[in-house]
């Protein structure tokens, strides 16, 4: 939680900020937000937004800082954001029912401001999430509700955080360069620095059969390999320039998949000779965030740049496409194979929508995830338990994490 000295700054920000520099509209209490709101994210985030009441303005902004030491302050937040803001249908998601019934049990994590994000279980059912912004690892103990948060070096801004097959959590240094290694054991920390300057922004990782750690990189448009047993991290360009490396997985068949999130395209990466070799989707306009693999061997991605769930049959060289319920600007994002169906969210509408597509029935059915008591977004990662009987998801803009479970034959308690 941000202490009253870093309080009482952003409060004497906000005074400092220029008129000319405030994008937001018009209005009493605006300089405040600029200066409270904007010190963390910029302001185009709350325009995005589909605009809430005052109390859910409250609690929206409770989840994000402390404000309750300066009431007068907080007041004018408030009645600008509710003013301003107020409940709308300018991102409306569409909710599609079906027969299935889901719970959410959700934790908001301890430091507020954080973005926690990408939780991920370890063999023991503890639930490890990184706070991006706050440079955090930390571990949930579902069971109790007991929260753990561990700092990493400053600057690392973590992205991701995968369980190794020793029990160690390591983290993706998305702002300095390295991959860490987390011991719970002894609290220590070790960095593996990447071999080339270029390759400055580790991203998302997956841990193959054999243990070795698989990452991309985004800005840097490569794909990284990491040997736990010697350290040894080996770079490999994207073939696409800007294809922008994002979400990974890794096949039955040790073949690795990556996202491309800046062109329309997946790559397969050989695990041997790091070969890589695109594939390129039909439409211009395509991008992919995130993808995942099913039984059958078949990949899965949301193409966020057209709305759209897709899947790639390698066997068959077929490509199949279908539109999102909440339509082209949906930006599907997180995805995951789970309960026999393949799940995603629509991120660029509100609420948050969590879908569950039937590939026997090519079906859809979607429900709004919760913040807490209210509807905020956004889930970038999703991944199951170990026993697959959950999905783990997150809120970020909520510091919210969750799990969730379909619920068979019993009501909801």
């Amino acid at each position: 939680m941000p202490s009253k000295t870093l309080r009482s700054a952003t409060f004497l920000t906000a005074l400092l900020v220029p008129a000319s520099a405030l994008a937001l509209p018009e209005g009493e209490g605006r300089e405040l937000v600029q200066g409270v709101c904007g010190s963390c994210h910029g302001t185009s985030v709350i325009e995005r937004s589909s605009g809430y009441s005052r109390e859910d303005w409250r609690y929206l902004t409770s989840t994000m800082l402390d404000l309750s030491n300066n009431e007068e302050g907080q007041d004018k937040i408030l009645d600008y954001l509710a003013s301003t803001f107020p409940p709308s249908t300018n991102r409306a998601s569409t909710q599609v029912r079906g027969p299935l019934t889901l719970r959410f049990e959700e934790w908001q994590v301890p430091t507020l401001g954080q973005r926690s994000r990408d939780p991920v279980e370890a063999p023991d059912g503890s639930i490890w999430w990184v706070g991006q912004w706050r440079d955090i690892l930390g571990r949930l103990n579902p069971q109790t509700g007991e929260m753990e948060e561990f700092r990493l070096p400053a600057g690392a801004k973590p992205h991701s955080v995968s369980i190794g097959p020793n029990g160690m959590a390591w983290y993706t240094g998305n702002r300095n360069a390295t991959i860490g290694r987390f011991d719970p054991a002894t609290k220590t920390i070790t960095e593996f620095p990447m071999p080339d300057k270029t390759a400055r922004d580790p991203h998302t990782a997956e841990f193959d059969a054999n243990g070795t750690l698989w990452f991309s990189l985004q800005g840097s448009n490569m794909i990284g390999r990491l040997d736990p047993e010697t350290g040894e991290v080996r770079l490999v360009r994207s073939p696409r320039p800007n294809s922008r490396p994002y979400g990974v997985k890794i096949a039955a068949d040790g073949i690795i998949w990556v996202a491309c999130n800046g062109a329309n395209c997946l790559l397969r990466i050989d695990p041997d000779t790091m070969e890589v070799t695109e594939i390129t989707l039909p439409e211009k306009g395509t991008t992919v965030r995130r993808l995942d693999i099913d039984a059958d061997g078949d990949i899965w991605w949301v193409n966020s740049g057209l709305g759209r769930l897709g899947r790639y049959r390698p066997a068959k060289g077929e490509i199949t496409e279908w539109a999102s319920p909440s339509g082209p600007r949906s930006h599907p994002y997180a995805i995951a194979i789970f309960d026999g169906a393949v799940w995603y969210n629509e991120s660029g509408v509100r609420p948050d929508m969590l879908v569950r597509f039937d590939p026997e029935t090519e079906t859809f059915q979607s429900w709004p995830i919760p913040s807490g008591p209210i509807h905020a977004g956004i889930l970038r990662h999703m991944r199951t338990t170990l026993d697959r009987q959950a999905l783990l998801i997150h809120q970020s803009g909520t510091n919210n994490i969750a799990r969730v479970t379909v619920v068979r034959d019993q009501a909801i308690p």
